[in-house]
């Protein structure tokens, strides 16, 4: 199912409305992206610090300045758990338009089929060497292996059994998440110790040997690459809603699906905040007498609402901003979302050697809040590195090296899918990429 054609006017001209729908179509997913690689950015950061107490289920400083609980309240409200399933969907939504404009170049359903195959398989390899050089909560590689598994088994099936089949893994995420908020306040109501005093996250952060923290972030990865990309359900289920979404021009033409986008901004960014606030109250310590994993897979859980509700809010804001010509922000916004997988492996780059043990060490030095700011310094040199690329009308590195890996000389002179670059879930993807 696709988006229906533009309208023309009598000299087969687009019309002013046709005119703004393309403009959108081009904006809407990479101004969504570019957005996104900040949150990325700041939900990755805590992973770089070390030489602190955590807290047992995440990164988090149990100690601190006002400053960095104030950051904190913020992070666990509206970014951790919450980027991750935001690329996603736009992962999944750049699968269907990347299959879509392969058919409409001339390539067969096979060819196009063959063609994603290869380039999921590119970034399970490109996530593994990004994990061994860099980044332990790679996320290319994991969007990989789900891309394998969900063009294997959904890319050509029926809107009706993809929504069947999100229905039944979204029931089985919250019915997840609520048989371990059952559990764990009985075990509290019971008196039993479940966690014991070592069950803390292990930084890999404040490894002082490279050659060690290259074993233990892949020894990680290959742990959690599986379990956040496939087991966790979050990411397959992101990416089937992508996908119907992009069969139906969802964020291509915001315009048309103004009030299901105006809904499900405020559905999912309301449900996914309420997670938010529960996880806060638990990490300040309201509920000591339940095992402090309690409402972890709660938070997971509303992560997904959350995330979708931020892309129904960026094709919104996307939408506004086609009906005027575009500023410097939403120009540098949409290059960078052009680019989100090269910006995002910048963001490790500017990471992992600055802030790690085995490099300059600033990890060890920085509070939360300090960091936080380090990471929008680290997002605005993506952007500035982004618009010169734009500027001097060139892809980002990586996109280039995926596409001239992935596709056959036949299909690299096809016409380029807006996603291409958003791989990185995190990486950018996600972005892509990390451990948002």
């Amino acid at each position: 199912m696709t988006t229906s054609p533009a309208a023309t006017g009598p000299d087969d001209r687009p019309t002013a409305t046709a005119q703004g729908r393309a403009r959108v179509r081009a904006i809407a997913p990479d101004l969504a992206r570019g957005l996104m690689l900040l949150l990325i950015a700041l939900a990755n950061m805590p992973w770089h610090l070390f030489g602190r107490e955590t807290a047992l289920t995440s990164m988090h400083h149990v100690d601190g300045s006002l400053g960095d609980h104030a950051w904190q309240a913020i992070a666990i409200v509206a970014v951790d758990g919450r980027s991750y399933p935001l690329f996603a969907f736009l992962f999944g939504y750049g699968i269907w338009q990347l299959y879509r404009r392969q058919l409409a170049a001339g390539a067969t359903s096979r060819e196009a089929r063959r063609l994603l195959r290869r380039r999921h398989w590119w970034m399970l390899a490109f996530g593994a060497v990004h994990a061994a050089l860099l980044w332990v909560g790679d996320i290319i590689g994991a969007y990989g292996l789900v891309g394998l598994l969900v063009g294997w088994i959904f890319l050509e099936r029926r809107d009706r059994t993809i929504v069947v089949w999100a229905w039944i893994l979204g029931a089985l995420l919250v019915l997840g998440a609520a048989a371990t908020a059952v559990m764990g306040v009985l075990a509290g109501a019971l008196g039993i110790d479940v966690e014991g005093d070592d069950a803390a996250i292990p930084s890999i952060a404040g490894i002082d040997s490279y050659t060690a923290s290259i074993l233990a972030r892949l020894g990680m990865w290959a742990i959690v690459a599986p379990t956040q990309g496939v087991l966790g359900l979050v990411v397959p289920i992101a990416i089937l809603l992508a996908i119907l979404a992009a069969r139906h021009g969802i964020l291509e033409e915001p315009e048309r699906h103004r009030t299901l986008l105006t809904r499900v901004a405020v559905a999912g960014v309301a449900i996914g905040w309420a997670g938010g606030l529960l996880a806060l109250a638990e990490h300040l310590g309201s509920f000591d007498a339940l095992p402090s994993w309690t409402f972890s897979l709660m938070h997971v859980a509303t992560g997904l609402p959350a995330g979708v509700g931020y892309a129904a809010v960026f094709a919104l804001v996307a939408a506004r901003m086609a009906r005027r010509p575009l500023g410097v922000v939403g120009r540098s916004l949409t290059a960078v979302g052009k680019r989100s997988m090269t910006s995002y492996l910048v963001q490790s780059v500017l990471f992992a050697p600055v802030l790690s043990a085995w490099g300059l060490g600033i990890g060890g030095v920085l509070t939360e809040w300090q960091g936080a700011l380090y990471a929008v310094g680290v997002w605005l040199v993506t952007v500035a590195v982004a618009v010169a690329l734009e500027r001097a009308g060139r892809p980002g590195p990586a996109e280039t090296l995926l596409r001239r890996l992935a596709y056959p000389a036949d299909a690299r002179a096809r016409p380029t899918p807006v996603a291409a670059g958003a791989a990185p879930a995190a990486s950018a993807g996600a972005a892509a990429d990390a451990r948002g």
